[in-house]
This record gives structure tokens, C-alpha cells and sequence, in this order.
């Protein structure tokens, strides 16, 4: 009934997915393209400009603040110029103008007090500020108590204060080191070198060296009572360079009438003696217009170095006698040896006219070789040439003592002076009048200014110490430590003049 039969394919198209294709759109909703571009923004364009000079094609004119010519500027300019170059080369040469300094700080008349040291141990006992020296560095004041009144006090114990100005913690009533001494200190010295050491004198003749930065026992050498020693009252001690370059003596004066140079021997912790120097009325040039009653021994109470002549040194006596010395004398003293290691010598070898009472000071001028100042019982202070027997000028300065005096370190002009009514006295002889450019009173009345000392680091500063056993420190003004034009030159037109 069935049979296989192959019959032609039949293809039947689909109408559906024709009608699905016309349809169809294609749509995209993910982001819209991106556009990017690339721009510099790091500098901008730079343009340069100048103000210090004119453009050189403006023909090197001037303007004024509006922008004209000032007229006929230009033409003068033009017409002076040679003149004015000629002028200027001129003053270039000129030598009109040396040494000047000019000061620009405010110049002031006033001087403060800075610092009221005291110390209350010595105050206690009643002793006086019997010296001051500033350290080699100007920051630390050693000072020393004694007594300068009459009366045995050679027993009394005594001792050498410094304060460090430089502290912060500066406490003026508790000094930051105190020196212990057996005995009344007379005089004491700091070494111009080494901060550390101090010399000092004391009233029973022994001379001490204290090294200061030893804190077990400070007393670094000292004389004893030896044979070699003073048997008198020292009134002065001073460093003193010796031949070997760097090392110091010290030099003390007494009033036994004898002058004495040590040496330090630090390992054997004494003094040892280099050499001696005494002075008797036979031995002193002209002496025969002194009046030195009793004893012919010249007792010497002032002592002066010259910072010029190292082979120089001045003493004063109590007699009033002014003399100039020399330490290279080989002339033996007309006095025993007294059992001393070392020959006497006689240093003296000029005699300046006697003052009327004891000589309490005497000071070189840093400033010219010749010059030097004297003051004692008299009231008066001296300036002295060393190439005259009479003094150059005289200023009155008191009715009453002058204990000290001494020279400015910065003014070549100025000096200052101790009384005894307890005030100090600045004179400056730059001024036509003689009367003091300043005048320090401190402390209760009848109360005497016993010592007093410049501060050389640090000129405007001054120490003043005091019979009630307090130190003053003082700030001078710029008037009294700043020099003014021409000073030396009026300060060598002095020392050339001729005494009346």
C-alpha cells in the first residue's frame, strides 16, 4: 500500500521574523564620548624691570618726582662736575679726619648706680673696703676689707670678697666667693692675664697669691713671716712682667720703706724673693728739700707701673716724697740686708717736687708715657710729666683726703677721684672749667670713699667701695667713656707744656 517517494523541499518563509527585523532599532544609553585636551599652566611669561639706575638711552637725566627736569639742573650738574672730582680726590688725601670716631648713641650726662655689693660678715666686725680690682675678664669685682682708720687692728681677721656681675642669680648681699685672711687686707691686685689669680697685701706684711679656681684651699703662694718679708703694713701689690714672656711677679710696697719683687712658686706654695728695692733719704736725688723726721727710711705708701717702660716704676712716701725709679738700678741701699736672701738696691733716679702730706695714689695715664696723677692728704690731684720736678696742673678736688685716683681706660682726658667726704669726683680736662664733669655720692653722710677702680674690658663701668663695707658699681655715661676728636692731641699739648 506504501511506498517510499522522494518529493522536492518545500520552503516556507517566515513572515514573523521579517516583521521583527523591520522593527528592530538599535539605541546605546551608556555615557556619550569623552573628550580630554592637554594644557600648560605652570608659568607665565616673565618680564624683567630695574629701579637703581636710569636707562642709558634716557641720556643719564634726572627726574623729579613728576617726571620734569628741574631747570638748569642738568647744566649746573655739568658745569661742577671737574670742580667737584677735583674736590672729592682732594679730601681723599686729606688727613683732616684721622682718628675720629663718630657716636651715634644719644649722648647722656647720667650716671646710674647699677649694683650695691656688701658683705655681712665684715660689716659686722666694722671693717672698711680697703681696695677693688676687676678681674682680666671685667665681670668679676674682687674686694677687699680692712681698715683705713688708726689703731692696732693687726689681729683682726679680715677676708676678700668677689661677686661675678655676669650671673644672673647676682645676689649683692652674699658674695659668690669668700677669701678667708688672718689678717687685715690692705691691698689686693687681679692678674691681667689669668682671671684666677688674685694679690693681695695685708696689714702684718705677708703678700698672698689666692688661685681662685682651686675650691680645697685657694691660697695658691705667700710670703710668711720670713726674713725676706715686710715687717710694715704692704699698701700696694702689683703684677709685674717678668723677663721670660708670659710670667708675672708681684710687686709690693710697704711702708718699712721698702719695695719687693716675688716670684710665684705655685709647687712649693710660697713666695720667693727676686728682689729688693729700698730708699733712704741719702740715696733720694735733691733730697734736701724733703723734711723726713726720724728715721731716714723713706716709708712708701704709693706705687705706680708704667704700662710704656717696663724698667719704670713710681713711688709715693708719707712724707709727701714723689720719686721715679727704675728696676734695672744696680746701685746698693745704705740699709743692713736685715738677714734677706737679697742685696737692697736703690731704684731712685728722679725726685719730683714733695707734695704737703702723705701720697695715697698714684696712676699712669694709658695714654701718653710721660703723664701720671698723684693725690694724697692734701685735697688735690696732680698731673705730673715725668720729664719735670713740678707738677703740670693742679685740681682741687676736696677739702678732705683723696684716697685714689686714676685715669680712664677710654678717655684720655678723664679721671676719677676718692675723697674722703665720700664722694667721687670725674673731671674731664677736655672742659675749660675745672670743676667735676660728674660727681657720685652714695651713702649715708660722713661716711668716706676709700677705694675706687675702672673697669678696663668694660670702661663704663666703675667701682667704688666705701667705709661702711659697701661696694658701689656705677654706669658712666657715654659723655665720660666714648673719646671725642682730637682728645690725644689735647692730651700731648698738655704733657708739652712747660710747668710755672
Amino acid at each position: 500500500m506504501f511506498s517510499d517517494e522522494t518529493l522536492e523541499s518545500v520552503r516556507v518563509e517566515s513572515v514573523w521574523r521579517k516583521s521583527q527585523q523591520g522593527a528592530q532599532q538599535s539605541k546605546s544609553c551608556q555615557t556619550p564620548a569623552v573628550s580630554s585636551g592637554h594644557a600648560g599652566v605652570q608659568t607665565g611669561s616673565r618680564v624683567s624691570s630695574s629701579t637703581q639706575t636710569e636707562p642709558q638711552q634716557q641720556d643719564h637725566q634726572l627726574e623729579n618726582l613728576n617726571g620734569a627736569d628741574p631747570p638748569g639742573l642738568v647744566d649746573f650738574l655739568r658745569r661742577v662736575e671737574e670742580l667737584l672730582i677735583k674736590e672729592l680726590l682732594k679730601n681723599s688725601r686729606s688727613h683732616a679726619f684721622d682718628g675720629f670716631q663718630a657716636n651715634w648713641t644719644e649722648p647722656s650726662q647720667h650716671v646710674s648706680h647699677l649694683h650695691g655689693l656688701q658683705h655681712a660678715g665684715a660689716q659686722e666686725q666694722g671693717l672698711h673696703v680697703s681696695a677693688v680690682s676687676w678681674s682680666c675678664t671685667g665681670s668679676v669685682i674682687a674686694c677687699a676689707y680692712g681698715r683705713t682708720d688708726d689703731g692696732d687692728w693687726s689681729n683682726q681677721k679680715s677676708c676678700v670678697c668677689l661677686w661675678n656681675l655676669d650671673r644672673r642669680s647676682l645676689r649683692p648681699k652674699q658674695a659668690d666667693l669668700v677669701l678667708d685672711v688672718p689678717a687685715a687686707v690692705t691691698s689686693v691686685c687681679c692678674h691681667p692675664e689669668r682671671p684666677a689669680l688674685i694679690a693681695g697685701g695685708l696689714y702684718n706684711g705677708e703678700v698672698l697669691v689666692w688661685d681662685t679656681s682651686r675650691t680645697q684651699d685657694p691660697v695658691l703662694a705667700q710670703t710668711g713671716m720670713s726674713a725676706d718679708s715686710h715687717r710694715e703694713p704692704v699698701y700696694q701689690v702689683a703684677w709685674v712682667p717678668l723677663q721670660k714672656k708670659g710670667e708675672f711677679g708681684v710687686l709690693s710696697s710697704s711702708s718699712g720703706g721698702g719695695v719687693l719683687l716675688w716670684t710665684v712658686d705655685p709647687d712649693q706654695g710660697r713666695m720667693v724673693l727676686s728682689s729688693a728695692y729700698a730708699f733712704v733719704r741719702q740715696q733720694v736725688p735733691h733730697s734736701s728739700s724733703l723734711k723726713i723726721r726720724g728715721s731716714s727710711t723713706v716709708g712708701v705708701t704709693a706705687l705706680a707701673l708704667s704700662p710704656w717702660d717696663s724698667d719704670t716704676f713710681l713711688v709715693g712716701s708719707e712724707g709727701g716724697l714723689l720719686l721715679r725709679c727704675s728696676f734695672s738700678s744696680q746701685i746698693p741701699a745704705a740699709v743692713t740686708p736685715e738677714g734677706r736672701s737679697v742685696t737692697p738696691r736703690a731704684p731712685a733716679v728722679f725726685s719730683f717736687r714733695p707734695s704737703s702730706g702723705p701720697v695715697h695714689s698714684m696712676h699712669c695715664s694709658p695714654f701718653h708715657r710721660n703723664l701720671f696723677v698723684s693725690a694724697g692728704t692734701a685735697g688735690l690731684v696732680h698731673v705730673h710729666s715725668l720729664l719735670q720736678a713740678d707738677p703740670l696742673l693742679s685740681v682741687r678736688v676736696s677739702d678732705s683726703y683723696v684716697f685714689q685716683v686714676q685715669w680712664s681706660p677710654s678717655r684720655p682726658l678723664v679721671f676719677a677721684a676718692a675723697t674722703g667726704q665720700g664722694e667721687v669726683q670725674i673731671f674731664d680736662l677736655n672742659r675749660r672749667s675745672l670743676r667735676p664733669a660728674a660727681t657720685i655720692q652714695d651713702g649715708a653722710p660722713g661716711q668716706t670713699a676709700t677705694c675706687l677702680a675702672f673697669n678696663g674690658p668694660n670702661p663704663q663701668l666703675l667701682a667704688v667701695g666705701r667705709s661702711d663695707g659697701t661696694v658701689g658699681i656705677w654706669q658712666l655715661s657715654s659723655d665720660l667713656t666714648e673719646p671725642g676728636p682730637n682728645e690725644r692731641l689735647q692730651l700731648q699739648q698738655i704733657a708739652n707744656q712747660v710747668a710755672e
